[in-house]
């Protein structure tokens, strides 16, 4: 899955993120047909190389016409309705423009059809939204990453007057997302950065494993006592993998009466047994037996024999550790149309693997008379569906 990471050591802004993405060697032939198909005019847009202290990067600056007045936030999201764009480009774009309007007209205690993106520019804040999105579609990014945002310190002058930094529409766009100051004076994540950049990111954090491919850079507007700029590192996601350590209990036993083997096993997985298992053996003079087996975490080990020693005939045990490799994974829910399923989620290379939880999809077809395959069926394809669209935003 090819994946990319916003490095956001100095904030993030529009034009930053697309400066970022021509950077990364995005076509512009390519880029300004797809934009051509908002259908309006009145801008243009100028890329160029830019320097930000020690660092080279790349400059994109949207110029709007003075006879072209602002727009209120209703009659933006027409535009890209009404647009030519791709549908996956319009949902995305809608999406954040949606949210921008919305943290907008809270803020001001508007409606949308009457709350105006004084700072946002209106055809500036169109093509940063569309035109990222655009351009994550022409590099072939699946999915994007971001560090957390610094936020500045101090005030911005706008159109509503001086206001605190991070300006309140950047703040509310900002919920649930992890930011902190970097100690520079000035406003380093604008509205239009925020918006799509927490629309867009799959999470905020260290950059994720991947196999680096390119990095670019997209310089902003203002000088600040470190480089202006936004790192878009672009690689393939690879799977890391979690390692433990287990240990194994076997025992053999040929003398105790079969039945109480469920007995057992519930026993066990009451301590804190990993996994318990039997199986038929036989042993000296063609006897035959059970094998027991037990997963046991490390530190339960000696609990989990006293169990063994109490509960069968044996009197021995064999005890050996081995290396657990696992694939990380998630526990998510899915809405049925017979209540809430969960479903057990891990990842190879960036491909899902899928399984519902077993307890849920029983619970179900004991409550509805449905066969469980059906249910297991069902459940399984509700789950493509979420994780498609959460992966697709």
């Amino acid at each position: 899955m090819k994946v990319v990471y916003f490095d956001c050591f100095n904030g993030i802004s529009g034009d930053m993120i697309l400066g970022a993405l021509f950077d990364l060697g995005l076509d512009r032939e390519s880029w300004f047909r797809e934009l051509n198909k908002l259908d309006i005019s009145g801008y243009r847009v100028e890329v160029n190389p830019k320097r930000k202290g020690p660092l080279m990067g790349t400059d994109v600056n949207i110029i709007v016409d003075d006879k072209v007045a602002h727009r209120h936030a209703k009659e933006i999201l027409d535009i890209v309705s009404n647009s030519r764009l791709a549908d996956d480009i319009k949902e995305k774009s809608l999406k954040i423009l949606t949210r921008i309007a919305y943290a907008e007209s809270y803020i001001h205690n508007e409606t949308l059809e009457e709350v105006h993106l004084h700072e946002l520019g209106g055809i500036d804040t169109i093509v940063d939204v569309v035109g990222s999105v655009i351009g994550l579609k022409l590099l072939g990014i699946e999915r994007v990453y971001s560090s957390p945002l610094p936020l500045g310190e101090g005030f911005v002058e706008t159109a509503h007057g001086r206001l605190p930094i991070p300006a309140p529409a950047t703040a509310e766009l900002l919920k649930g997302v992890p930011v902190y100051s970097n100690g520079v004076r000035g406003e380093l994540v604008t509205p239009t950065g925020a918006g799509i950049i927490s629309t867009l990111s799959h999470s905020f954090g260290p950059i994720p494993p991947i196999t680096i491919e390119k990095i670019g850079y997209g310089a902003g507007k203002k000088d600040f006592s470190i480089p202006n700029m936004l790192r878009a590192i672009v690689g393939e996601l690879y799977q890391e993998k979690h390692r433990d350590t287990n240990t194994i209990i076997d025992v053999n036993i040929d003398d105790m009466n079969p039945q109480i083997c469920g007995y057992l096993m519930d026993k066990l997985f009451e301590v804190g047994a990993l996994d318990v298992f039997f199986t038929p053996i036989y042993m000296k003079k063609s006897r035959p037996a059970i094998k027991l087996t037990v997963i046991s975490p490390s530190h339960l080990v000696d609990k989990l024999i006293d169990v063994i020693f109490r509960e069968t005939t044996s009197i021995g045990v064999r005890t050996y550790q081995v290396e657990k490799i696992m694939l990380p994974r998630e526990i998510i829910e899915v809405d049925t149309p017979w209540g809430l399923a969960r479903v057990k989620v891990s990842y190879i290379n960036g491909t899902p693997k899928i399984m519902p939880e077993y307890d849920d999809c029983k619970k179900i077809a004991e409550k509805t008379g449905i066969p469980i395959q059906e249910v297991m069926k069902e459940v399984l394809e509700l789950a493509v569906k979420k994780i498609s669209f959460l992966d697709r935003d």
